[in-house]
């Protein structure tokens, strides 16, 4: 599901969105011996120089119009599933080889860098976060000319993913007043869902699932399961099933079976709700 959550050290490029698929050198390499005498602490400017980084992380999440800055060293609440699209942003030095590493790793039970969930060896990467709870991201540099190395770590990214809330209504109204007009659910870090309705002969008249769900324009926690059509017309006043089945990014859940009225004469501020109750 999905708000984009854009976590960034220190960059206004407005073609950064694209470095991703335009600007992606991967290195593999790992400088697995450092020098204690000659490696050097640096402290990283606001503009990549020859031997410098600027790092951030755009999250992806519910609302992919929705965008957040965070960074290093600050925190964001963010909705699952989450992807993380992890930049190394690294200057372009003359004879300095640069090995990149990046750790992600959860803050739940005392957890640290030295217990990663993952690590890569990209300068760009991509990781998703499925689960509630806390998270940090931090990047490891050293720059190597033959004896000389420079060391670099950024301050870590934190990242809350929410826990999980679902809750349905009882009913919607259909009738194109731009008031309640579509089924819609209150879905907040929910990774998995189906839901279907039928009517009362058990017909099935719509299937959904999260991945061809919409979402509320500005309500990043809506989700819009129906808008009451079979078959490009709007069924009948009456009372139809909802089955649901749903996963929480805390392992939570949901099964739902419930009735839900479709008033489609109804108009607010009155009290005539209108039509007839047949079934499509």
């Amino acid at each position: 599901m999905g708000c984009i959550l854009l976590m960034m050290a220190c960059s206004n490029d407005p073609e950064e969105s694209e470095l991703f698929n335009n600007q992606t050198r991967q290195n593999t390499n790992r400088a697995d011996t450092v020098s204690t005498d000659t490696t050097k602490k640096m402290v990283i400017p606001a503009v990549p120089d020859e031997t410098g980084a600027a790092p951030y992380i755009l999250l992806y999440s519910i609302d992919d119009e929705d965008t957040v800055v965070v960074n290093p060293g600050e925190s964001q609440t963010a909705q699952a599933p989450v992807e993380l699209r992890l930049f190394a942003n690294i200057g372009n030095p003359d004879n300095y080889k640069c090995h990149c590493e990046w750790r992600i790793w959860s803050t739940k039970d005392n957890g640290n860098e030295n217990s990663p969930l993952v690590t890569r060896f990209e300068e760009n990467t991509t990781y998703t976060l499925n689960k509630s709870g806390g998270y940090n991201a931090k990047l490891y540099l050293a720059f190597i000319e033959g004896d000389d190395t420079i060391a670099y770590e950024s301050e870590p990214i934190n990242i809350v993913i929410s826990e999980s809330k679902l809750t349905c209504p009882d009913g919607f109204t259909p009738n194109n007043d731009s008031i309640n007009d579509t089924y819609r659910i209150t879905a907040q870090s929910i990774v998995k869902l189906d839901a279907k309705f039928f009517n009362r002969w058990g017909e099935k008249l719509h299937s959904v699932n999260l991945e061809t769900a919409k979402h509320v324009e500005g309500e990043p926690n809506k989700l819009v399961l129906w808008d009451g059509k079979k078959g490009g017309k709007v069924v009948d006043n009456g009372v139809y099933y909802l089955y649901l089945e749903a996963l929480g990014s805390d392992g939570v859940k949901y099964k739902i079976k419930k009735a839900i009225n479709v008033l489609k004469g109804f108009r607010e501020g009155t009290e005539n709700a209108g039509g007839g109750g047949g079934d499509s």
